[in-house]
This record gives C-alpha cells, sequence and structure tokens, in this order.
C-alpha cells in the first residue's frame, strides 16, 4: 500500500535551517503531486509547499517564499523540504501528503482535501 514516511525533524535554533524528507513507497503509478503541510499547536493545517509530477511547477505561501524550497528525487521515491531562516513560528508538526495521477500532469494542489495519502508527521521546534 502507498507510504510516506517524514523525517528530519528536531531542535533548531532560530535562524537555523532543516531539510525535511518524505520517503514514498508503495504507488502504482510514477505520477504524483506532494504537499507540505504543518500544523502549529492549537492551530489548523496549513499548506507550505506543493510540488508538481515534476520540478517545473511548485507553490509556496507567499509568507513563505525565499525560506522555503520543495525538491523531489524520483529515483530515490523522495521528496525534500529544505527550511532556512527558521522563526519560532515555524514550530508544527510538519506532513507531506501525496496525490495519484495516471498522467504525467505537473499540477500542484494546496488543499488537504486534494490529497488522499498523508504521513505521520515529523515536528519541527525552533527554540533558542
Amino acid at each position: 500500500q502507498v507510504q510516506l514516511v517524514e523525517s528530519g525533524g528536531g531542535l533548531v535554533q532560530p535562524g537555523g535551517s532543516l531539510r525535511l524528507a518524505c520517503a514514498t513507497s508503495g504507488f502504482i503509478s510514477p505520477y504524483y503531486a506532494v504537499g507540505w503541510f504543518r500544523q502549529a499547536p492549537g492551530k489548523g493545517r496549513e499548506v507550505v509547499s506543493a510540488i508538481g509530477y515534476n520540478d517545473a511547477n511548485t507553490y509556496y505561501p507567499t509568507s513563505l517564499k525565499g525560506r522555503f524550497t520543495v525538491s523531489r528525487d524520483d529515483p530515490n521515491n523522495t521528496v525534500y523540504l529544505q527550511m532556512n531562516s527558521l522563526k519560532i513560528e515555524d514550530t508544527a508538526v510538519y506532513f507531506c501528503a501525496a496525490r495519484l495521477s495516471w498522467t504525467p500532469t505537473d499540477d500542484v494542489y494546496t488543499e488537504e482535501r486534494d490529497y488522499p495519502y498523508w504521513g505521520q508527521g515529523t515536528r519541527v521546534t525552533v527554540s533558542s
């Protein structure tokens, strides 16, 4: 079955960097879009990035542009989220999610309801 496993979270000081990884397996189609979401304590889940089947199409909320970068390593079935200049307000549990397609579309999706497959999350804490 489809599995998504996040890794790379941890404790980092403000201004630091982390790279999260989302290892995917079990897809019956090689064409899938991935979204990264986060949920801070007491808040709802929000999208932080999304990437289509190829790297040509990506999405970031305006507030995160320039600090977060999503990429994918398809031969190794892994999608990455590079997070730089981290702020205390970036503290959250980060989830990756996937949506399969039967065609090589590079559409990106930014809503939770667009993604049927989710990982368990990795915790990121930004604190001095």
